[in-house]
């Protein structure tokens, strides 16, 4: 009985550190962290689509806090939890000396992924293979791989090809020494803090598969494991892999064995503790950041409105002044006009005085030489003779008649 029981504790601690490790590798935001860089990216071909409506799940290095290395997890075409939702994949990055793993989530639009070229449409910002039209998903052929034959919904669009430019250096992390050295746009801190939405258990499944192939470890397969990418998630290996995982739960353990594993599982859970602390930190000074911003745009904002006011007073002054100086030289203007027009009539009422005199000049001149002429002409004129008194006329006499 007694053993019995500790097999079913066993299982139960085992089950809920498997659980815990797989949950903590793949939750959204800073799962784990290691102490060495991870890998390069393979060079691999993406397989083809093979449903409709699924989406590209790029391959990645993921690390195993037991073994100490790191193991790759082959890129699959998975189906998204929903319709119209997108995959942004996770990422390595370097902070606080050591090496951070930024795990993938679904969301309405792809954030930020560290600028990893990973291929297959994900070639450092955002994803150019395809996007949601109404409640069907559309490939870009140019991009990715589809299996047409079932696939018809898809398009070529090579302009995001020329639009961008691609880096493919097989670097997997951010930041450090020899990382990608990218920080998020606006764009992407949008995106990053719109809702998200967890990876699917087959996402997980296909994880913990990878995890308990021995053959897909670096330290095994040094940097090139022999399965790089999968059409889709194989149900087979998933149930292989529920049914070891189990049988190794329900395996019984020495005393040496529990208490290596009791410690492990301690320094993971005060890994996984350091970590939420150091994640509630780093969104403490997000939200600092974010705040300072802010503030800085509103400062900024009020100082463009300030100017803003400072050039309209300016402006208002200035026509102040120009119109204060329009009308000064309206003025002077108007009195250079009445001052001509003073001159013009005085010079007008000069004239016609001096036309007055002279015509005044010009008849008294004519007057006397009127009367000299006159004075002359009576000066020639005869004198006149005294006249004889007239002497009265005799009145006729009749005539006779004369008789023969």
């Amino acid at each position: 009985m007694k053993n019995i029981i500790k097999i079913i504790f066993f299982a139960a601690t085992l089950t809920m550190f498997s659980v815990a490790k797989t949950s903590a590798q793949v939750s959204v935001g800073v799962s784990i962290q290691a102490g060495i860089a991870p890998p390069a990216i393979p060079v691999y071909e993406q397989p083809p689509c093979p449903i409709d409506g699924y989406i590209w799940q790029p391959g990645y290095w993921a690390w195993d806090p037991d073994e100490g290395d790191y193991y790759w997890v082959p890129g699959v075409w998975v189906a998204p939890p929903t319709v119209g939702l997108l995959w942004t994949p996770g990422y390595w990055g370097w902070g606080d000396g050591v090496y951070l793993f930024h795990a993938g989530y679904w969301g309405p639009q792809v954030g930020f992924y560290g600028d990893i070229n990973y291929g297959g449409g994900y070639f450092g910002l955002g994803f150019c293979g395809g996007g949601w039209y109404g409640d069907h998903f559309r490939y870009n052929t140019a991009v990715v791989n589809v299996n047409r034959t079932v696939i018809h919904n898809t398009y070529i669009d090579r302009s995001v090809i020329q639009r961008n430019t691609f880096v493919n250096n097989h670097v997997s992390y951010n930041g450090g020494r020899g990382g990608v050295m990218a920080r998020p746009n606006a764009m992407q801190q949008r995106a990053m803090n719109e809702r998200h939405v967890q990876p699917t258990s087959t996402q997980m499944a296909h994880q913990r598969a990878a995890m308990h192939d021995p053959q897909q470890f670096a330290r095994a397969n040094h940097g090139r494991p022999s399965m790089t990418a999968m059409r889709r998630v194989n149900p087979a290996q998933m149930a292989h892999v529920n049914s070891a995982a189990i049988n190794h739960a329900n395996r019984p353990a020495s005393r040496t064995q529990q208490a290596a594993r009791n410690n492990v599982a301690r320094q993971q859970q005060g890994r996984m503790q350091a970590q939420r602390v150091q994640q509630q930190h780093s969104q403490q000074v997000q939200r600092q950041r974010t705040q300072q911003q802010e503030r800085m745009q509103a400062q900024r904002t009020q100082q463009q409105h300030s100017q803003q006011l400072q050039r309209q007073r300016v402006q208002q002054q200035e026509r102040m002044q120009a119109q204060q100086k329009q009308r000064m030289q309206s003025q002077r203007m108007q009195q250079q006009r009445s001052m001509q027009q003073q001159r013009m009539q005085a010079q007008r009422m000069q004239q016609e005085r001096s036309v007055q005199q002279q015509q005044r000049a010009q008849a008294q001149r004519a007057y006397q030489q009127q009367r000299q002429f006159q004075a002359q002409r009576m000066e020639q004129q005869p004198r006149p003779q005294p006249q004889r008194a007239p002497q009265p006329r005799q009145a006729p006499q009749p005539q006779r008649e004369r008789h023969r």
